[in-house]
């Protein structure tokens, strides 16, 4: 057979709609994953040290590359720049994240946390959500604590126009409040708990319900192209949160190692406010993203164009989870 006609051939099937509608060439292989550790996921920092990724992918001459994230806005700008394969951030800054054009797919839960609350110092005359406006609030945008302070205004009538919000990352909203540049601060653990130990800081208004969930995300892309990958990925993650779930004195131990931070501010975070005992993006994570993203969408954040249930059925896969408990 010529080579002309073994192309006709070929162009004729494909015509014909005979042919696969998969990419006649296979994806790029991976020689890198490109993962966040943060000290707001605690099973990602138990992971690193023990170097399961590492294990588990030498022997396909795989590297493990990790970068630290500071908060949901930095995971998903790296997530959204390819800088970063997996990312965590919390399941509504990840909503937001999508409807807004960030090609992410939420794959796993690696914590229940109450991790934002708002804060103010023990010394001033604010004592509930009311008593914010006019005031200054340190807050990070694109994160939980973000769209935990949005909340709370629309729950008390307020917008964030009644407020001066203080555009500062985490650790440096605590430093500001504390040195008194700010009235409140949008809080996330470990640094809100370490001013309240160590600065007598009050969390004046806490609604765990409206903590969404820790959730691990991958980039769309690597997800369709490498799925296999993310499955041996997120199997890895699973041995860290049951080894991190049944070992609190190790957890703690390396957490103490990153962070410096001393025990009473340790167990405040880690035994008070968080629970690992989940892994699945099932019903009751799903409703929690919801609610909030509806909330979102009444305080204007969202617009109310965006179909909120579809957005969140296209941000959540969890067909990579095997097992539930």
């Amino acid at each position: 057979m010529t080579v002309f006609s073994r192309r006709s051939i070929f162009a004729s099937v494909l015509l014909a709609g005979l042919l696969p509608s998969a990419p006649l060439f296979a994806a790029d292989p991976v020689k890198t994953i490109s993962i966040d550790w943060a000290t707001y996921n605690p099973v990602s920092m138990v992971l690193k040290q023990q170097g399961l990724l590492e294990k588990e992918f030498a022997k396909d001459g795989i590297t493990v590359r990790w970068v630290q994230t500071l908060g949901s806005n930095k995971a998903l700008e790296f997530l959204n720049a390819g800088s970063i394969d997996f990312g965590s951030t919390a399941g509504s800054a990840a909503l937001v994240a999508r409807i807004n054009g960030n090609p992410i797919k939420s794959i796993y839960v690696y914590s229940q946390p109450e991790w934002t609350a708002l804060v103010t110092r023990k010394d001033t005359t604010i004592n509930k959500v009311a008593d914010l406006k006019g005031k200054r609030v340190a807050v990070t945008r694109g994160t939980d604590p973000h769209i935990f302070l949005v909340r709370a205004l629309l729950d008390a009538g307020l917008t964030e126009k009644d407020i001066t919000p203080v555009l500062l990352q985490h650790p440096d909203g605590k430093t500001a409040l504390i040195r008194g540049d700010v009235d409140a601060w949008a809080g996330l653990d470990p640094m809100m708990a370490a001013a309240e130990v160590e600065d007598g800081a009050r969390l004046f208004y806490r609604n765990a319900a409206a903590n969404t969930w820790g959730i691990l995300n991958v980039r769309e892309e690597f997800a369709k192209n490498h799925p296999d990958i993310v499955r041996r990925v997120l199997a890895v993650y699973e041995q860290a949160r049951k080894f991190t779930l049944a070992n609190y004195d190790e957890e703690k131990k390396v957490f103490i190692a990153v962070t410096k931070l001393p025990d009473a501010v340790v167990d405040k975070q880690l035994k008070e406010r968080t629970k690992l005992t989940f892994n699945k993006i099932g019903a009751e994570q799903r409703d929690s993203i919801l609610q909030a993203g509806i909330a979102l969408q009444k305080a204007g954040v969202i617009p109310a164009s965006v179909d909120v249930k579809k957005a969140l059925d296209d941000l959540v896969d969890d067909s990579f989870v095997a097992v539930t408990n």
